[in-house]
């Protein structure tokens, strides 16, 4: 019954409603409210202050709180440990990546696998604030996201590949005989990018301040695949991680362009440095570290810009 008040009580943090922590549970919220109230008595402390609706965690909540994800993490462990006993890894990988990766996760998560068909993996997408929050939260065992411009002091970091940004358009008539562009050449041209809160737009948007220039952006989204579309079924170009061409489908009147000064930027798996760590980020761990994704997508590459000359 400990183990499920502190599975209550960080779905709790997690929700900030009741209703929708309980209904996170597969509890009613009467049994959820219950089970919190007898932690609160065992430990002689109030965690949560209540009122009409969900308020808030008392000082001395927000102290325990840290400690419960730690106890859960443990547990999880601990089970995991004990299925390594069977000869068999089971348990749950939660997987937070960048949204420019989510198109190219199949090549972590198939491998993944097949070499643990008993694990269950919750790949989700979010910004790479929100990936280094849960990871320090316990909310997520890895996390897929840039390497570079934070602080990655508390953290393992396995590095998988360089994402290098091109020009996707379908005009290619209105290049010329150009094998190439500048950023500021790209910025004159009608442009679908992704959204301004999103780090890849900010990564993009810092590029063309160095060349002098602002881009002329028509439609900004917060989708990958909408970057795509747009290119295919308009005159609308667009700037994306090489890394995604792999992936999307290889249609002819798409041609990819380099852009001159080249812009990149690191991506890797990264998780708390914990010691212990799970068995489950260790045997994780252990299969990424045998990819080689750089020379995966520097052939794609290599391919697309050979189409264009």
């Amino acid at each position: 019954m400990f183990i499920r008040q502190l599975d209550y009580l960080v779905t709790l943090a997690r929700e900030r409603h009741f209703a929708r922590a309980a209904e996170a549970c597969c509890v009613s919220q009467p049994a959820l409210s219950a089970a919190i109230r007898h932690l609160e008595e065992e430990l002689g402390v109030v965690i949560v202050e209540r009122g009409h609706k969900f308020v808030g965690f008392t000082e001395d909540g927000e102290r325990l709180l840290s400690w419960a994800r730690q106890t859960l993490v443990a547990w999880d462990g601990l089970r995991q440990e004990a299925s390594l006993s069977r000869k068999r890894l089971s348990g749950s990988l939660r997987i937070g990546a960048i949204p420019t990766t989510m198109p190219v996760m199949s090549l972590l998560t198939g491998p993944y696998w097949r070499a643990y068909p008993d694990l269950t993996q919750l790949l989700q997408s979010m910004s790479n604030e929100a990936i280094i929050r849960k990871l320090e939260n316990f909310e997520l065992d890895i996390g897929v996201t840039y390497l570079e411009d934070q602080n990655l002091d508390r953290f393992r970091v396995l590095p998988l590949y360089r994402e290098r940004y091109v020009l996707l358009t379908r005009d290619a008539t209105a290049l010329g005989a150009r094998s190439s562009l500048s950023w500021k050449e790209a910025a004159e041209l009608p442009l679908c990018l992704l959204t301004r809160n999103m780090q890849n737009r900010r990564i993009i948007d810092a590029a063309f301040k160095r060349a002098g220039a602002r881009p002329h952006v028509v439609v900004e989204t917060d989708s990958v695949f909408a970057l795509y579309s747009n290119v295919l079924c308009t005159e609308i170009c667009s700037i994306m991680p090489h890394s995604l061409l792999a992936h999307f489908d290889k249609r002819e009147e798409l041609k990819v362009v380099p852009l001159t000064p080249e812009l990149h930027r690191k991506i890797g798996i990264v998780t708390l440095d914990n010691d212990p760590t799970s068995p489950i980020v260790s045997a994780i761990w252990s299969v990424t570290e045998r990819m080689d994704l750089d020379t995966r997508f520097d052939f794609s590459s290599a391919n697309e810009r050979a189409e264009i000359t």
